[in-house]
């Protein structure tokens, strides 16, 4: 029995981190071995996640079992389509340039700043009193 194709790629996004497996099959999307609708309940979470798939056209065409930890649900919902992304160039070089153009490629930098100590948080302050 031949082993069958399969594609990893790994994505993160603020203190997520996303690995995929992505192989040819029915367009079944797990995540942490629970179904996508499962795991994610808000439907633009869902439709991030599925971006990647609907610019490069292959929707449909291909089961993906990711393993997402750390973060909230958007952080985890932006490393899985960064992860996605990485994959499906690791699949077909040719859709690199469709998804770079979309920024898809690129790996959002920013994090959540932290709280200074003996203040409110990362900016806000005590108010000042003169007297």
């Amino acid at each position: 029995m031949a082993a069958s194709i399969q594609y990893g790629a790994t994505g993160r996004r603020k203190r997520s981190i996303a690995s995929v497996i992505i192989t040819p099959g029915t367009g079944r999307i797990t995540v942490n071995s629970r179904d996508i609708e499962d795991y994610f309940p808000r439907e633009t979470l869902r439709m991030i996640i599925r971006q990647p798939l609907t610019i490069t056209g292959v929707i449909g065409k291909y089961d993906i079992r990711a393993k997402v930890i750390g973060g909230g649900l958007s952080g985890q919902a932006g490393a899985l389509r960064h992860s996605i992304s990485r994959a499906l160039v690791e699949l077909d070089a040719e859709f690199k340039t469709k998804l770079k153009k979309e920024g898809l490629m690129t790996r959002d930098p920013r994090e959540v700043e932290r709280q200074k100590f003996g203040q409110k948080g990362a900016r806000a302050r005590f108010q000042f009193s003169k007297r």
